[in-house]
């Protein structure tokens, strides 16, 4: 038995002394018999926690950042009512923002009867969400005392990446469909499957004149061509420390993330086939092999739960990963950091290596927070500061082009413009005919 803040209240008036606050049944009829048969009589009535049955159900699955609904159903098997307050344990950053009491509920509960309970989730962060029990506190009918119990009640809720860049997705797939002749656009991919003939319009390639068809008509006829499908797309996700710098409020391997997804959507729209992994020292996610309609929803599965490492990339280590997983050709988007450091002592060492076989384009978050400080002027302070980033872009931009003059396509984009710019890379690599 607890005694509550009214039954203390009446013993900081005197009717109790302060030694016979601890709940002490003896004590407390021996010196106010009233109180103590009238807390004696509040405990018998209030409904017992132990006899007490929970049910869960409502959302399994939800995007970071969306709102989600669990249910919980309580019966009350006892044979006296249940006035209480419960409290279901999810994970703090589980809370709906202002809503911090959100998972406190006040229960009545008829002797015999059920009640659902409705807690609404808003998750600041990835992963399985988990919540192992429901605490009850029961008070009799005069409110003086009560009485309290935990029960295990499992539950779990998996947080899904946000994929904020999805309203991206058709624009791109607009812009695909003009490259793959789908629309009335004139401009066509050089890709290597022929298409089609057409007449000649100024501005057209000469190279792409096609001059049997051209001696077989009256007007000059070009070539068309389609990019090529089924096209195999490996992307890596490098989920060493440097995915776990911030870059704003997030981890540079958040927007990695969603640059990935949106380009496994836009690559499988296109006909090809999409895998990825995520590395550090070990492989950390894998999904292979999966068709366009069950793609997207088996990667964000996948990458649900993926965090960055605080250990340095063993970068043979992924180059032989890689190797391993996709021995065909394909294009390896690897999404890693541009630091000088990771680059000249682990990438460049293997770049043979991958560019051999595959056609290979490095994406890399970068800090927006470089370019306002390299602006910054007015104090003696803020002169230092953009000396500082002038010096780490120049780095960057030195880095980036060893990796272009080996022939890899680099990307170099801030958290809210990496998505689309990576898809453009895409499309771009697509037109060329370099799938």
């Amino acid at each position: 038995m607890a005694l509550t803040g009214r039954t203390a209240l009446l013993a900081a008036l005197g009717s109790l002394p302060v030694a016979l606050l601890e709940p002490s049944w003896l004590g407390v009829a021996a010196v106010n018999s009233p109180l103590a048969v009238a807390m004696m009589c509040d405990y018998a009535f209030a409904a017992p926690v132990r006899m007490l049955r929970f049910t869960r159900s409502g959302d399994t699955h939800v995007r970071q950042g969306e709102m989600a609904e669990t249910n919980l159903q309580l019966t009350n098997t006892s044979s006296r009512p249940l006035r209480a307050l419960l409290r279901d344990a999810w994970p703090p950053s589980n809370a709906a923002p202002g809503a911090t009491d959100a998972a406190r509920h006040r229960v009545d509960v008829p002797a015999g009867g059920t009640r659902e309970l409705h807690t609404q989730l808003r998750p600041t962060r990835r992963g399985e969400a988990v919540a192992h029990s429901v605490t009850v506190r029961s008070y009799g009918p005069l409110g003086l005392v009560s009485c309290q119990a935990t029960h295990r009640v499992p539950g779990s809720l998996r947080v899904l990446p946000p994929f904020h860049s999805r309203r991206l997705l058709a624009a791109k797939t607009a812009r695909l469909r003009e490259l793959d002749g789908r629309t009335s656009a004139l401009g066509r991919g050089e890709g290597t499957e022929f298409d089609s003939l057409r007449r000649y319009v100024p501005g057209d390639d000469t190279r792409s004149i096609d001059w049997r068809a051209t001696a077989r008509r009256s007007e000059v006829a070009v070539r068309t061509w389609r990019p090529e499908r089924d096209r195999r797309v490996l992307i890596v996700l490098d989920t060493g420390r440097t995915s776990a710098g911030r870059v704003g409020d997030a981890p540079r391997l958040d927007a990695a993330m969603d640059a990935a997804l949106l380009l496994a959507a836009l690559a499988s729209r296109a006909g090809d086939r999409v895998d990825l992994l995520a590395f550090d020292r070990e492989l950390r996610a894998q999904v292979r092999g999966k068709a366009a309609p069950q793609l997207l929803p088996a990667l964000v599965d996948g990458l649900a739960s993926l965090e960055p490492h605080l250990v340095e990339t063993d970068t043979r280590g992924l180059a032989a990963e890689i190797l391993r997983s996709t021995p065909r050709r394909a294009l390896v988007v690897l999404l890693t950091t541009l630091d000088t450091t990771p680059v000249e002592e682990g990438l460049l060492p293997v770049l043979g290596r991958l560019t051999d076989r595959h056609t290979l384009l490095v994406a890399s978050v970068a800090d927006p927070r470089l370019a306002e400080m390299a602006a910054a002027r007015g104090t003696v302070e803020k002169v230092y500061q953009a000396a500082a980033a002038h010096k780490a872009q120049a780095e960057r931009d030195r880095t980036a082009g060893l990796l272009r003059r080996r022939g890899v396509t680099v990307v170099d984009a801030p958290p809210a413009d990496l998505a689309s710019a990576l898809a453009d890379a895409y499309l771009s690599a697509k037109a060329a005919g370099k799938l």
